[in-house]
């Protein structure tokens, strides 16, 4: 045998190899001769190897990095829920003790927002407010996630009967207004209003979005490759559930999730308005809003600055929440 085919003898019709050589890599490759079956050998520069693909929330977390509108939601968001967590460190004004010799203050150096009709001192109202409305928000959203994941995860992946169930079952709920059914439920309660019961009402009238885009996620990724090789292995569902469908079936929720949370903390600062959310004994900001309206032409800065602090959270979470969708959405990208 030839020296050159010794030299290649290991190398079948049609294979490459690609040894590196410094920051430039080389592939040999294998050519034959459909006549003569002569290998030859050719040199060819080839581009570097591409590093490991990113996954789909890899990609999402590079999108949302260049969006403007994440930081400044973010670090909005990262500040108010310092507030809510340590409100000692932005005021040090008792919220509840209110002296009615500092009535209707206007704001100066020693009350930055004024104090209202009662004497309280309207800064330190608005700081320590911030606790109610992000924990309704926060753990309001987390139960609807859970009721409405587990509904609609149910009714999409095993369909029929059960999906026929839940689906009618959805349907009764939504035909009761958020605002309507949180009124009612608060209602049967009059005597134990508490910021619990203010979750369990907007969370038992409040799911149904969350299914509804749940289930039919659900539907779509069920019927991909990898869930029906999953299944063909012998996986049982709840395996499959947890480990394929559900990760690959979450990102329209969180989104959805994130921008039903402001809407959580706005229905909630509403029923604390009309003096049926949290009792008075709790600083809300719905609350301070309500007692406002009463001054309102004399006194306007009782309203403002509640009203601006809950209306910057909404508009943080909706802001988060465009920022997420954006980047989870491939078609927006």
């Amino acid at each position: 045998m030839p020296e050159y085919e010794k030299d290649h003898e290991h190398l079948p019709t049609g294979s490459q190899e690609q040894p590196g050589f410094g920051d430039q890599e080389f592939r040999t490759v294998a050519l034959a001769d459909t006549e003569g079956m002569t290998v030859e050998k050719t040199d060819v520069y080839a581009e570097p190897a591409p590093g490991k693909p990113r996954g789909a929330w890899g990609e999402a977390w590079r999108e949302l990095r260049r969006s403007p509108r994440f930081y400044v939601s973010a670090a909005l968001l990262l500040l108010l829920v310092f507030m809510a967590l340590w409100p000692g460190v932005f005021s040090s004004a008792d919220p509840n003790n209110c002296p009615i010799v500092d009535t209707d203050i206007k704001p100066n150096a020693d009350h930055w927002f004024g104090t209202n009709t009662q004497g309280c001192d309207i800064y330190a109202r608005t700081v320590y407010g911030a606790r109610a409305s992000i924990t309704v928000g926060v753990v309001t959203t987390a139960l609807v996630v859970l009721l409405g994941g587990v509904i609609g995860a149910f009714a999409g992946y095993f369909g029929g009967w059960i999906d026929a169930i839940l689906a009618r079952v959805t349907d009764v709920f939504f035909g009761i207004p958020l605002l309507l059914g949180a009124l009612v439920f608060m209602s049967a309660f009059p005597e134990d209003r508490t910021i619990w019961l203010v979750v369990g009402a907007l969370g038992v009238f409040g799911w149904m979005q969350i299914a509804r885009i749940m289930r039919g996620s659900v539907v779509t990724v069920k019927q991909s490759d990898y869930v029906v090789a999953a299944r063909a292995l012998g996986a049982g569902t709840p395996r499959i559930l947890m480990r394929h469908v559900l990760p690959n079936a979450i990102a329209p929720v969180i989104v959805v999730a994130t921008i039903s949370l402001g809407t959580f903390i706005a229905t909630e600062a509403t029923l604390s308005f009309l003096g049926i959310g949290l009792p008075p004994t709790e600083v809300s900001w719905g609350a301070d809003i309500s007692s406002a309206t009463t001054v309102i032409r004399d006194q306007p800065y009782q309203l403002f600055f509640p009203s601006l602090f809950l209306s910057v959270t909404v508009l943080s979470f909706i802001l988060l929440g465009d920022a997420v969708r954006d980047a989870l959405d491939p078609k927006l990208r």
